[in-house]
């Protein structure tokens, strides 16, 4: 049963955009959303009956499916965010700018690769081994390359998405280097058998799934990634960023956290990689000037203070702040969009759209103060208890997590302030005229800001005394001390931000740099084009050297083959004929010598006689 999960929305992509493109706008986004909306109440059912799943792949290896607590968590968030993303996309890329055909046939290849990503992703976060988790990784991958380069007609497009599959497939081959460590050490591909591991392969496993979830979820050296991933449509970029892609690796961290754990160099590098993650994502933010790029650099660094969370040992604190995240970051790439449509960019210097468009303006201000930490938001009260796990380790640890949330204050507050805030006064004059947002679209931002203020509930003592009960996984004990100085680098923050976005100034050099991940993405570039050169070139040669040699000795062979069956001809023709040459030879010598004259047969039985005497003789002398 567990498998209608996956299969549900798998299935339906394909049907929706086979027959989709007559449903005209509001049929593809119905259908599509109905497919979702089954997939999450399919995930509710399978959560309270228990459901499982395996399909036989030989005797000896399945595909098996098996819910856990974060498999629990990521299934149910999956399709709720993704829900609101396709209303939104069926009203937002499905406009009526271009021919009825091409947009219906664009926007059914669009929600059907959305379909896609939901079902990719529900199996990656359901698998129980291995070798399922490879096939939903694979899938994923190719998902997310597909949605980035939806608008391939566009020069960069296709360059962006080659770029960030290429980076993300890099880290890939770590996945495929655990599982082979696995198989070799327990003869199996099952979660179970990496528990059974120790020694070299129990760290070559530990050190691959690392490779792999560091890809996935951006963070350094791999975090430039996300800025390529930008030339995908605002839907994709909202649901890449939220519930589905990036939060492929803190899931995989976070699910077989107790096993990894086990290694000694796990919990250390994972907390450096993700601290390392969060500062500098927070920097990149603060000089950022394209909307959905400071977006995807705050992905990063709060996928970082997850990262910190799993390696101090709270991976359910880790889980709890991936649900707050998603809802607000799906939102705030939802009013990027918006903002987007009214001046044909994503320059946030172009933007301060708080008279254009006051409810989308305050529906983003709620997402950008959860985005901050502010309390009462539930993204803070998680926040925090990042904040404590890193307390657990050590009282340095605690403050550098401060410090990445003062980081997220800033440049939430930019953010804010630069899209939604109020015109400059010498800009008032010249404030743009796009369309205003649909229903769907504002509706479907409304609600992401609605669920985002529910979640703050969990400041309540009683529910945080429920959570505490109810939740499965351990949860840290705050200090008084911690939150106060959190709470300082929030307002600080947030002070910054405002101090930095009250006059336009002229970004410098070192600025620039720093807002583009301080040159790595060049470097990614160069590296992904030097990839893609030597491809070309191990091409040429295996066509100009390697065919070439082959080429050559398919022709001696063919030469040979020849040469050899002209000489067996003359050999196997030349050999009777000689024998019956001389056979004719000795016929006429035998006419000759029966003449019928008795001196000839004499003058014969003399000369035989004198040659076997001649022999008899040399025998004797021998």
């Amino acid at each position: 049963m567990l498998w209608t999960l996956v299969l549900l929305p798998l299935l339906g992509a394909p049907l929706l955009y086979l027959g989709g493109r007559r449903l005209g706008r509001f049929g593809l986004t119905l259908a599509a959303s109905l497919v979702v909306l089954a997939t999450l109440v399919l995930a509710g059912l399978a959560i309270t009956s228990g459901w499982q799943g395996s399909v036989a792949w030989s005797e000896t290896l399945a595909l098996t499916l098996k819910l856990s607590t974060a498999g629990s968590v990521f299934a149910l968030t999956i399709p709720l965010v993704a829900l609101l993303i396709v209303v939104y996309a069926g009203y937002h890329e499905l406009a009526p700018r271009t021919g009825y055909r091409r947009r219906d046939r664009q926007g059914a290849r669009l929600l059907g690769l959305l379909l896609a990503f939901v079902g990719a992703m529900q199996m990656l976060v359901l698998a129980n081994d291995f070798l399922t988790l490879l096939i939903a990784w694979e899938l994923v991958g190719a998902c997310s390359w597909a949605l980035i380069s939806h608008k391939w007609g566009q020069k960069e497009v296709p360059k962006e998405a080659a770029q960030a599959f290429l980076v993300t497939r890099f880290g890939d081959l770590g996945l495929y280097i655990a599982a082979a460590a696995v198989f070799a050490g327990s003869g199996g591909f099952g979660y179970a058998d990496l528990a059974t591991l120790d020694g070299g392969l129990l760290s070559i496993a530990v050190a691959g799934i690392l490779l792999a979830a560091a890809a996935k979820s951006a963070q350094v050296p791999f975090s430039s990634w996300l800025f390529a991933a930008m030339a995908g449509p605002v839907p994709v970029s909202a649901l890449l960023h939220s519930a589905t892609m990036v939060a492929a690796g803190i899931y995989l961290l976070a699910r077989l956290q107790p096993t990894l754990s086990a290694v000694d160099w796990f919990a250390p590098l994972v907390i450096s990689l993700g601290l390392a993650t969060a500062l500098i994502g927070g920097v990149v933010g603060m000089f950022q000037n394209h909307a959905k790029k400071l977006l995807a650099a705050s992905t990063s660094a709060q996928y970082g203070l997850m990262w910190v969370a799993v390696g101090a040992g709270f991976p359910g604190v880790a889980l709890l702040h991936f649900v707050a995240h998603a809802f607000l970051k799906a939102g705030l790439f939802l009013s990027a969009g918006l903002a987007e449509r009214q001046i044909g960019s994503y320059q946030l210097h172009d933007m301060r759209l708080g008279r254009r468009l006051p409810g989308v303006a305050l529906a983003a201000g709620v997402l950008s103060l959860a985005l901050a930490g502010m309390i009462p938001f539930g993204a803070a009260w998680s926040k925090e208890q990042i904040a404590a796990a890193a307390g657990q380790q050590a009282v340095w640890l605690a403050l550098l997590v401060a410090l990445a949330g003062g980081l997220s204050a800033l440049y939430a507050t930019r953010f804010q302030l630069l899209a939604y805030g109020r015109p400059l006064p010498r800009e008032r004059s010249r404030l743009p005229q796009g369309p205003r947002p649909s229903r769907a679209e504002s509706g479907a931002l409304w609600l992401l800001a609605i669920v985002t203020l529910l979640l703050s509930l969990v400041w309540w003592p009683e529910v945080q005394a429920w959570l505490a009960e109810a939740w499965p996984q351990r949860l840290p004990q705050g200090k008084l001390w911690e939150l106060i100085v959190s709470l300082i680098l929030v307002v600080l923050g947030i002070a910054v931000g405002f101090v930095m976005t009250r006059r336009q100034r002229r970004s410098s050099t070192w600025q620039e740099r720093a807002a583009s991940w301080f040159g790595l993405p060049t470097v990614i570039q160069t590296i992904a084009r030097g990839t893609v050169i030597f491809g070309h070139s191990l091409a040429r040669f295996d066509d100009r050297v390697v065919d070439a040699g082959l080429r050559g000795t398919a022709r001696f062979a063919r030469w040979l083959a020849r040469r050899n069956a002209q000489q067996g001809e003359a050999f196997s023709e030349g050999v009777p004929g000689v024998v019956t040459r001389l056979s004719e030879w000795g016929g006429h010598w035998a006419r000759q010598a029966q003449s019928g004259q008795t001196h000839h047969y004499y003058t014969g039985i003399s000369l035989g006689l004198a040659v076997i005497l001649a022999i008899l003789v040399i025998g004797a002398l021998l």
